[in-house]
């Protein structure tokens, strides 16, 4: 199978223009493309593992992907798919962002000479003059068709800012630097950037040439990338300190049944032969794919070792609450004891296993907060620092742990 049809038995492609052109172009390694990453945290989270993993299939067969940076368009932020305005950040935070951003896609793409490049729109973006922009690409946009666009109807209602607004034009001249740069004659996205990226191609062929839609192919992720990675206490990050190798095995054992060969085909890189076995796989069975998934995604992420330390412990607990030594933890500072006590509301909050008092308070009430093992009575239950000295171990639910012990 040639790795455009791979593509599509793994489910990750929802929309094309021009098909016929991407996959020749795909299949014989003659596609430069490239996937935006805004810097809006100093992680990448699993809504970006998709794309990488993307990137990495097309690498292995000769395509040149470039992985661009949003220090730019950071600067006035995406409104796709939100219903607020997102949050202005520093100059300083974006620049620290970005710099996250590199390290960790390194563990993904090689980066080099004749290899995959990264670059960074705020060096092309950030120089531009207002009055130029408007004249030479603003005159290319019609504010009706740009009024018609998904990315804008979830903010009509409660008002769409004139920053937010040039976001569309800024991400569609992104590819028309690229395309003029550095030969860049493809785009990949999520779909929720359909009418951003499909803007970037009408701008090359009106700037450029109208017979340059040959080469400034646009082709669409599924979505499913934005939906994985959230859970209810937020993000899931592949920052090893924002949620630990242990959490993140933990993450995609727990998905739901319905999801993991899906998960498997589009994220994992076992043959399609393995995972079409799968498809009659039931019950129990069901639990073993879902072992494959963490395991392998929890590889890819933070190696080997760390797969099988998380692997190890999580079947530990599960047989019999067991070895704890690669588990989750959080030190408690002395100074958030009250005579020699924390209540299991803040020692919840403390450990990041709730977001709010009232949400652990909602979830000892429903009985799902175990304490070594034992129920949680009520929200008054405490935690002495005799117990914290020798490490208290916390459970949420049937499948999330978490130890907890003195600073």
């Amino acid at each position: 199978m040639k790795l455009y049809d791979e593509l599509v038995a793994r489910g990750l492609i929802a929309q094309v223009t021009n098909e016929e052109e991407i996959r020749e172009m795909i299949d014989n390694g003659k596609a430069t493309f490239y996937i935006g990453f805004d810097p809006t945290a100093d992680s990448l989270h699993v809504g970006h593992f998709m794309a990488l993993c993307l990137m990495k299939r097309l690498q292995m067969a000769g395509n040149k992907p470039i992985a661009l940076i949003g220090g730019g368009t950071a600067m006035i932020g995406d409104p796709s798919g939100r219903t607020d305005m997102r949050s202005m950040m520093t100059t300083e935070t974006i620049a620290h962002n970005c710099e996250c951003f590199k390290k960790q896609m390194e563990r993904f793409i090689e980066f080099g000479e004749d290899k995959a490049k990264m670059v960074n729109n705020a060096d092309w973006l950030l120089g531009l003059n207002y009055v130029d922009v408007l004249r030479e690409v603003g005159a290319c946009f019609s504010v009706n068709n740009m009024l018609r666009a998904e990315c804008y109807k979830q903010r009509m209602e409660k008002g769409l800012s004139f920053l937010e607004f040039n976001y569309m034009i800024m991400q569609s001249y992104d590819f028309y630097h690229l395309y003029q740069h550095y030969g860049c004659n493809m785009q990949f996205g999520g779909n929720d950037q359909w009418s951003n990226m499909l803007g970037g191609t009408e701008l090359i062929r009106k700037k450029l040439s109208k017979d340059a839609h040959a080469m400034t192919i646009t082709l669409l992720l599924n979505s499913e990338g934005k939906k994985m990675g959230k859970t209810a206490s937020g993000a899931v990050w592949l920052d090893p300190n924002k949620t630990s190798p242990f959490d993140f095995y933990q993450y995609w054992r727990n998905v739901e049944d319905a999801d993991v060969l899906k998960c498997i085909r589009m994220l994992t890189f076992l043959p399609l032969e393995q995972i079409n076995e799968m498809d009659s796989w039931e019950g129990s069975q069901l639990n073993t794919a879902k072992e494959i998934l963490a395991y392998e995604l929890t590889k890819l992420v933070h190696g080997e070792e760390e797969a099988t330390k998380a692997q190890t412990a999580a079947k530990a607990l599960f047989v019999g609450g067991g070895d704890d030594a690669n588990m989750p933890t959080t030190e408690i500072a002395a100074d958030m004891l009250n005579e020699g006590k924390i209540g299991i509301l803040n020692l919840m909050v403390a450990c990041k296993l709730a977001g709010s008092n009232g949400e652990a308070r909602r979830l000892v009430q429903q009985g799902g907060v175990f304490v070594n093992d034992e129920k949680v009575p009520d929200h008054t239950y405490a935690v002495t620092d005799a117990m914290l000295k020798d490490g208290v171990k916390i459970r949420k639910g049937k499948k999330v742990f978490h130890k907890a012990i003195l600073a």
